[in-house]
């Protein structure tokens, strides 16, 4: 029997091994496969890498979603889809938050149900299978030239997104087109793919052509593509922690948030973090109401 059949037909034992070296799941509020085959205003899938704290036959307990050390919530009911990876080998699989319970530091942890099944993801597919697809956000990428010159155009963004929420910003959809933004000091852009979030930081996903551009300056200046739970991409600031380069040459960049320069974007940005995950759980609450 080929070892990816092994593998998956042993996912327990597979799961179990990933928690017992203190590993994590990636985690994702799930929008359900498209109708029809139509995309209307589907979004992107915002995952959450989260470290699995206690199995049991019928459940797996895990820290909350977290960004800036803040817990984003979930609702229990909600319908996710989780991924566990092993080596170069990727599973995915359905779950849902059955409940909480109680962890350190007052950590409200979520319980989720044994997933019944898990479906091994291909190398060109790696984040699909037969029942979840998941959409991860674009994030367009600067070096920071100059640190201390973020101040007026993170300003800018908090402004340009509040006006959007309240009703009162352009009614354009080509919010993410950088021309006419306000840029800090930076070198030329490079686009990205938003692979997770966790409690400090991003994980990227981006082409082996742009690492001389990830690594030729300290920080970045991004901008994430949460629409349309967001109204236009999210600028921060962050600062590349490693990177490393997969056998089908996929590159991988660990992000640190970084506030350091503007201590008053950090509270907006966690905010956002928060409101994202509320409407895509309540949108898909609404689906469910519909549909019965």
């Amino acid at each position: 029997m080929p070892a990816s059949r092994s593998r998956t037909d042993n996912w327990r034992e597979s799961l179990r091994k990933v928690y017992e070296r203190g590993g994590a799941l990636e985690i994702s509020v799930d929008r359900g496969l498209p109708i029809d085959g139509r995309e209307d205003n589907r979004g992107s899938d915002l995952v959450w890498r989260v470290k699995i704290l206690s199995m049991t036959e019928t459940t797996i307990v895990v820290e909350p979603p977290a960004a800036f050390g803040a817990s984003i919530p979930l609702s229990i009911g909600v319908r996710l889809v989780g991924a566990m990876t092993v080596g170069q080998n990727r599973w995915m699989f359905h779950t849902t938050v059955k409940g909480f319970s109680p962890g350190a530091r007052g950590m409200r942890c979520a319980v989720l149900t044994m997933p019944e099944a898990v479906e091994r993801c291909s190398r060109r597919s790696f984040f699909r299978s037969s029942t979840a697809d998941l959409r991860l956000p674009m994030v367009q990428c600067w070096p920071l030239l100059d640190p201390s010159s973020i101040a007026a155009p993170e300003a800018a963004n908090r402004g340009q997104i509040s006006d959007l929420m309240n009703g009162s910003g352009p009614t354009t959809s080509d919010v993410t087109n950088p021309e006419g933004v306000l840029l800090p000091e930076v070198g030329p852009m490079f686009n990205a793919h938003l692979l997770n979030v966790s409690g400090g930081g991003l994980g990227l996903l981006l082409s082996p052509d742009d690492s001389r551009a990830l690594h030729s300056r300290p920080f970045l200046w991004l901008r994430v593509d949460l629409r349309p739970e967001i109204p236009a991409p999210v600028a921060m600031t962050c600062r590349a922690a490693h990177t490393h380069m997969d056998s089908s040459q996929k590159l991988y960049a660990g992000l640190a948030f970084d506030f350091s320069h503007n201590p008053e974007h950090r509270k907006f940005i966690m905010d956002l973090f928060g409101v994202y995950a509320e409407a895509v759980q309540a949108r898909q609450q609404t689906e469910q109401r519909d549909a019965a």
